[in-house]
């Protein structure tokens, strides 16, 4: 039990952080593909309704601002580099040294739907991955024995009712079932030779969406949106050369916080804000239990920072067919130098983005964005004694990332525009 114990703690050396600067693209192992219109304008304005249908995601009270029957599907493909090089005096230098290519490209899609009931009541399902990533380093490497390959994949589901109480005032919410999967190798040994070591485990658990949406004026929307923390009681095994344990890892997903001010400057000019909080820190330190005995196996601290993001975007609507938008971002990690990890080697960022829609009929409209995410502040690696993610051998290194997300999407009307009755001009006055 104690060699398994052993072997366990570096196997999970990146436990529900295997979502490394591969698909991950936001802080930690967090997902931006829900939107490709959000994209387009660096998610700025998601909670205040500018990133249309898929708006819902952040904030459930933005789904009264779609009049009639309508969807949008987004598609998008993360292109990303990432690789670690290893410094002295890190002792495993000999084995290969760097990581290579560690990121994987990754297709993720999401879809929404919005019904209005009447003109007080919508409904509404929103399909969309919060999380995710995979990432493969070489399989014999100076950090083998921290991360041989990571898969973390999800799927959340979250039905919602929006309900406009007054002209100016709505109100959103609903359930968010999600499942969520990890999959982690790494190295039983420090040797050329040595064996991999998996630990996975998935589970299915629920949470809740709750927002509210403000259009004081015409031309004016501010909105808050609120998804909470999701508990997953992690389910699986632990395999080695031994032979196999099964194990159970208590994990609080984080809760998220969006922000958005939309405010139209002229017909054809808008401008948006927001401002994200996500409370990384409540992942803490999961614990590993032998499912067998009932006891611990040993706990694993993360300590998480909070990640925050800030972004600014504008959309200019050139003509009855075409929008063009464009927006930028800073990105404040929860990982630096003191709990960065050879699985997710993460570090700030800044975002830059551009997009456009075009209006191909009265029920279709095609959305497009391009993105690209430029990693900066320290880069460094260091697990050493007294460090949460050390396994007895020191790692010394320094990382480097770049991030290409290109997005396709299309939203479109399934009753006839011309006659369905639209959402009422939201005003306070």
């Amino acid at each position: 039990m104690t060699s398994n114990r052993t072997l366990l703690l570096a196997a999970v050396s990146g436990l529900a952080v295997a979502g490394s600067v591969g698909a991950a693209h936001a802080g930690a192992f967090g997902l931006r593909t829900q939107s490709t219109i959000a994209l387009g304008q660096a998610f700025a304005g998601n909670a205040s309704g500018a990133a249309g249908v898929s708006s819902m995601f952040w904030n459930p009270a933005t789904i009264t601002m779609q009049p009639g029957y309508t969807s949008e599907y987004n598609f998008s493909y993360v292109d990303a580099s990432a690789r670690i090089r290893v410094l002295p005096p890190t002792p495993t230098l000999a084995l290969g040294a760097n990581s290579g290519e560690l990121a994987q490209d990754a297709f993720v899609p999401a879809s929404f739907s919005a019904y209005q009931v009447n003109d007080r009541i919508w409904v509404g399902l929103a399909s969309a991955a919060p999380f995710g990533s995979i990432t493969k380093p070489n399989t014999v490497w100076a950090g083998q024995t921290y991360s041989r390959s990571s898969r973390v994949y999800s799927l959340n589901f979250s039905p919602t009712i929006g309900i406009k109480l007054t002209d100016w005032l709505s109100i959103g919410m609903g359930p968010t079932v999600q499942y969520f999967k990890v999959r982690l190798n790494s190295a039983a040994g420090a040797a050329p030779g040595a064996g991999t070591v998996i630990l996975e485990g998935d589970d299915v658990s629920a949470g809740a969406s709750v927002g509210v949406l403000l259009t004081p004026m015409q031309g004016t929307a501010i909105g808050v949106g609120f998804r909470s923390s999701i508990r997953h009681e992690l389910n699986g095994t632990f395999r080695t050369p031994a032979g196999v344990v099964p194990v159970r890892v208590g994990l609080n997903l984080p809760e998220q916080l969006t922000v958005g001010l939309s405010q139209a400057i002229s017909n054809d000019l808008r401008l948006n804000l927001g401002f994200e909080w996500m409370n990384w820190s409540r992942l803490g330190t999961p614990a590993i239990v032998a499912s067998n005995f009932g006891l611990p196996v040993g706990p694993f601290a993360l300590r998480y920072k909070d990640g925050y993001l800030y972004s600014i975007g504008g959309e200019y609507r050139l003509n009855n067919q075409w929008e063009l938008r464009a927006g930028a971002g800073y990105e404040v990690s929860p990982i630096d130098v003191s709990n960065r990890s050879t699985r997710l080697p993460d570090t700030d960022r800044v975002y830059a983005s551009v997009g456009a829609s075009y209006q191909w009929n009265e029920k279709l409209k095609i959305n497009a964005s391009y993105a690209h995410y430029f990693s900066v502040g320290n880069k460094a690696l260091r697990i050493v004694p007294g460090s949460a993610l050390y396994n007895g051998l020191p790692f010394y290194g320094e990382t480097r990332a770049d991030v290409n997300v290109l997005s396709l999407g299309a939203t479109y009307r399934w009753d006839n525009p011309q006659v369905a009755e639209a959402a009422p001009i939201v005003r306070k006055y």
